[in-house]
């Protein structure tokens, strides 16, 4: 179920000294415990060697292949690797681009973009204010209907109580 390479890995974290407990990479990883042993018994038996070697380079490059591209970051991405640069000290900063695979030209456009993202919309400010002028127009005429319209039922009922004005019959 699990790949000889993600197998080796958990047994070199488990069998470090200064890794991390059993329990708390079970955890991490979401295998179980009776898993983790389990590999870490038949490590010899099934030719899992524990790398303590650095990567060759064309490992080095197999991870850097599947690594997404600058360009296909989420905006959650991005944000968090801006913010996470801008704690950093120039040399670490140096560092932390080769790891993800950055220029400090993008990370520079995507504070920009942040940046005119917080900036309020002026745009929005005059249709809002249209919108709100629009709103008030609406209610004045509505008001004028309502008023034209119960003259317009009393001038009825007067005509019913009390006849035409042009008749001049006598009572």
């Amino acid at each position: 179920m699990y790949s000889k390479a993600f197998r080796a890995l958990m047994i070199q974290k488990m069998t470090d000294p200064e890794g991390p407990s059993p329990v708390s990479l079970a955890d991490e990883i979401g295998v179980s415990r009776s898993s983790l042993y389990r590999w870490v018994s038949e490590a010899d038996t099934l030719d899992i060697a524990v790398n303590t070697e650095p990567p060759s380079f064309t490992e080095s490059m197999q991870r850097l292949s599947n690594m997404k591209r600058p360009q296909d970051w989420s905006a959650e991405e991005k944000l968090a690797a801006v913010l996470e640069a801008a704690s950093l000290s120039e040399e670490e900063l140096g560092a932390f681009l080769r790891s993800r695979g950055l220029h400090d030209a993008q990370l520079q456009q995507w504070r920009d973009q942040m940046l005119i993202g917080l900036e309020p919309k002026p745009a929005k400010r005059a249709e809002t204010k249209r919108i709100r002028d629009l709103e008030k127009e609406l209610r004045r005429k509505d008001k004028a209907l309502a008023e034209t319209a119960a003259l317009l039922v009393l001038k009825k009922k007067a005509q019913e109580i009390w006849g035409d004005e042009d008749d001049d019959t006598d009572r």
